[in-house]
């Protein structure tokens, strides 16, 4: 199992929102060549953040901007805006074990605690990393570089 690359895509675009905020007007199109995708797929991940407040879009050609201080914005609310995760869960489990056999009849009590204590600990470490984190060490790499992308 992998997480999507919508997290990192997000935050890409977080980072480009910022540091190009004062050069040039934030499109998808812009966002698209920066991240090295589809702008179908930047204006899909615009749409979740917009939903959950973290960015505004102006209609039109109007530009994407950061809703909130970036202070105020967690890699979890990043994440829980464009990673959509089954009823609460990172891990999903297979639907059919045996309940015949004793290992199968038990996974759930076996695995469950485990995987919600890693990801209980992931949500943690999420939650203590700010959007204003990932804008601050992109000013320090990109210093130095133009800002011709």
């Amino acid at each position: 199992m992998q997480i999507s690359s919508r997290l990192s895509i997000a935050l890409h675009m977080f980072a480009c929102m910022e540091y190009f905020k004062n050069d040039r007007k934030i499109t998808s199109e812009f966002l698209a060549s920066s991240v090295g995708v589809n702008p179908v797929i930047i204006r899909k991940i615009t749409s979740q953040l917009r939903d959950a407040g973290l960015v505004n879009v102006a209609r039109g050609t109007g530009g994407v901007t950061i809703a909130k201080a970036p202070e105020d914005i967690t890699l979890l609310d990043v994440f829980n805006a464009v990673d959509s995760i089954e009823n609460g869960k990172l891990f999903s489990f297979h639907e059919n074990p045996n309940v015949e056999c004793p290992v199968g009849r038990n996974i759930h009590l076996i695995l469950d605690d485990k995987l919600k204590s890693v990801q209980d600990a992931m949500e943690k470490e999420m939650a203590a990393i700010t959007v204003a984190d990932v804008i601050k060490d992109t000013e320090k790499y990109a210093a130095g570089t133009a800002k011709d992308k």
